[in-house]
Formats: C-alpha cells, structure tokens, sequence
C-alpha cells in the first residue's frame, strides 16, 4: 500500500466520525467516467513494417468521490479515486516494443490486458485556503500540467495549497514527490526527459493576479530538485469589442536553468532531442504571444513562439525513467503550457522559432450547441543542428479536430473527438499522420 493510499485509509476512519457534519456529506459529489480511444500513429519514414503502424483501442474507467468539509474553523475531507484501463485490440506487430510506450503498460512484447490503481487525498480548509495531500493530485499550472490525453489520467503525489484570502488573488504552492503515469499502476520519481534518474522533490509557488475583469498577471516559481530551476511570467488580456465580439492576448515568458546534480550521469536532459550549449545540462529561456479575435462562432488564432538558442524548453517528464533492473519503467506521458504542445510534436528544441495559427467555429452559433471544429497549423524554423554546426532544421504539423458533446436525452453529456495530426520534418521525431476517436462518458450519482 502507497502512502497516499495510506493516508486516505486513516482518513476514512477520521471522517468517520465525523459524517454527520452538515457539509461532509451534503456537498459530497461521486462519479464514474469512461473514455473509450482508438489510436493510429502511421510511420511515414522507415522500414515498411507493421510495427511503424501503431493501432490499438483500449477503455478506460475513472471513479470519483469528492467529499465536502466537516463544519468548524478548520473544516476536514477526502477524494479519493480509482481508475482502470482495458486493453481492447491492438497486440504483437502493432505494439510498440520495449516498456516505454505511454499507451499502456508492456512486458516489452505485448500490451498488458489491464491495469489499475487506487489513490487519494486528504484535505483541509480554513477560511478560503484549502491544503491536499495525498496521490490523486492533477495539478493545472504554467510550471505543471497533469497529462489527461490517453485513457487515463496522470496524477501525482505530494501536498499543495490554495489560497484566495486577497480578493482577486489567487496563491498557488506545492510540493510533489511521485508521479503516476497515465499507463501505468505504479508511481514513480520525479524527473526530465533523457533522464534515467528521478528526484522526489518538485517545490512551486506562484500566483495569479485579476488586476481588473479582463486583465490576468501570473508569477510562479518551480524547482525540480538537482534537475532545474524556472520562473514564469504571464499575461492574459481579453479586450471585448462588442457583444459578441473580443480579442485577446496571452503572453507567456520562460526561464530554465540547471540545478544541483543536473548534467551528471543519469541526471542529463536530453533537451528534446536537440542541440545545448552544454550537453545534458538545462539553459533556455522561451516566450511565446497569441493573439485570439473572436466573432460570435468563429474564433482566429495566431501566435509566436521562440525558444532561445542555448536549450531545449524543459518540464516534467517520466518517460526514460528505468528501475532497479535497467528495465524503463513505462512512465511516459507528459504536458507542457504552450499553444506548441501539439496533436504529434512539440516545438521546443533550441533555437526554434514557432509561427502557427488556429480557425475554430463553434457551431452554437448554427443552433447546433455542442458541435465545435478546428484546424491549426505549426511552423518550426531555425532549429539549431544537434552538433551545433550543422544545417538548421525544421519541421510542420497540421491538426485538425471535431468534438460533438449531446445536450439533452439520456445520453446527454455523452461526447465525440475526432482528432487527426500530420507532422513532417528533418528532425529526431518521424514522419507521421496520427489519428484518434475518442468517446467520453460522466454519470454522476451525486
């Protein structure tokens, strides 16, 4: 038994005690979800083989509990979760091999038939600060986005806390230890891409500022012990023209720098792939600004991204993590926040600069609530050669996305995705056209 499932378990008998409190029960919310993936990523370079095209459907399910606060100056609760994933089709010769695929868990030839885990937090509110502890976190912050774009979600471990004791202000700290991939039933260690060492401390802290209704300010500050320190600065301006009518902008600036044992054997970031000044160690400074018009249904996106020349954009990631065999532990899946963070590739090697643009409709606007469609398209340049000499690269993607979710009946709340990605390129990441149909599902008992 994990900590946190640990804590959730004493939680429980705490509660207890305690269920009767006005609140505990009558703010409680329980739900089931499922979300059912077919996924194809269509190698377009290489050996012609069934193994450069991965197609598999897997199912998965999700059960929430979200309890409310016992009454009192301190009020007390828990959330507790557990998820499951079923492997429905796609098996030897379409299974990527090795442990390191973030579809499902391997043995290295095949995709296991299921796996699962149980995880949850304790928490805590005083006045309008609230503290959670425990293996069910999702955090959704600049420095650190749970990953959610399988069948189930990444969660992590560790305490955070929210406060919004100054009016328009909201403080954000945490401090995390483990990670669940989102295939995988066990947790590991914190770490970068390339390494195949882990930390157990990621300490945040930041806030976002509402300076008026339109006008958002965020600072936050992360360190990944002995992998990297970084600062973020961000600004979200929404400018409304007329009732249905707005532009907005999002300015976002990153700055990454090497911490403690980074650079050393087993510590190194492989910076995307790419070039750095001082191989496995992490300098980059990134900023990007996008810019939104929006006319009732219609919304125009366009945007910059610029990654400076020294190293690759840096976050969390699990994916080259190995045990105590040298065996990789299958922990791969990660998000970032960047508009770049696309359907196949990232964006983010050293010396990339990024233009890229998105037309959406929201079909509401026809009478047709629930039905939106997208497309994007990215354009990397200047991407400085892995030898640092050699001939910038670049590389080019094209997305495209439906989402119908039902609005009435007894399938209301039922929803669709349909996404499709082609990526070309000169660098590491192959020629592909990948494609997922999703199908999502939340029944909520209370």
């Amino acid at each position: 038994m994990n900590k946190s499932t640990l804590a959730l378990a004493v939680a429980v008998g705490v509660m207890a005690q305690q269920a009767g409190a006005a609140g505990f029960l009558e703010d409680s919310k329980a739900s089931i979800s499922s979300r059912t993936m077919y996924y194809d990523a269509d190698m377009r370079e290489g050996a012609s083989t069934p193994a450069n095209r991965q197609r598999e459907t897997a199912e998965g399910l999700k059960f929430d509990y979200l309890s409310g606060f016992t009454q009192g100056t301190v009020g007390f609760g828990i959330d507790a979760q557990a998820v499951m994933g079923i492997h429905l089709d796609g098996g030897k010769g379409h299974h990527p091999t090795g442990n390191s695929n973030s579809f499902f868990p391997s043995d290295g030839k095949e995709a296991a038939d299921e796996w699962s885990r149980l995880d949850g937090n304790v928490k805590a509110r005083f006045s309008k600060t609230e503290a959670h502890l425990g293996g069910a976190l999702a955090p959704n912050l600049p420095i650190l986005i749970a990953n959610d774009s399988r069948v189930l979600p990444q969660t992590f471990e560790g305490g955070t806390i929210t406060s919004k004791e100054i009016d328009n202000v909201t403080f954000n700290f945490g401090q995390l230890e483990h990670a669940s991939g989102r295939a995988s039933s066990n947790s590991t260690g914190l770490s970068v891409a390339g390494a195949t060492q882990d930390s157990n401390k990621f300490l945040y802290g930041g806030a976002d500022w509402k300076v008026t209704k339109d006008l958002l300010l965020q600072y936050y500050y992360a360190n990944l012990e002995d992998f990297y320190k970084q600062n973020f600065l961000g600004l979200v301006h929404v400018y409304p023209i007329a009732a249905n009518q707005s532009f907005k902008t999002d300015i976002r600036y990153f700055d990454s720098s090497s911490d403690g044992k980074n650079g050393d054997p087993g510590f190194r970031f492989n910076n995307n792939n790419g070039f750095a000044k001082t191989p496995g160690e992490i300098d980059n400074k990134t900023w990007s600004a996008m810019f939104t018009y929006t006319l009732g249904g219609n919304a125009f996106l366009i945007g910059h991204q610029r990654v400076n020349d020294d190293g690759g954009f840096v976050f969390l990631n699990q994916g080259n993590l190995v045990d105590g065999n040298g065996n990789p532990e299958g922990a791969g899946g990660a998000s970032f926040y960047s508009f770049t963070d696309a359907t196949v590739g990232s964006f983010i090697r050293a010396g990339e600069n990024t233009t890229f643009g998105q037309y959406s409709y929201d079909f509401a606007s026809l009478g047709v609530p629930g039905l939106k469609a997208s497309i994007a398209y990215l354009n990397g340049q200047d991407i400085k050669a892995t030898n640092g000499v050699g001939k910038d690269l670049s590389e080019h993607e094209t997305d495209a996305r439906i989402d119908y979710v039902i609005q009435t009946g007894a399938l209301k709340g039922f929803g669709t995705t349909l996404r499709h990605g082609t990526y070309r390129g000169n660098t590491s990441t192959l020629d592909q056209d990948q494609t997922r149909l999703i199908f999502n599902y939340t029944y909520s008992f209370m």
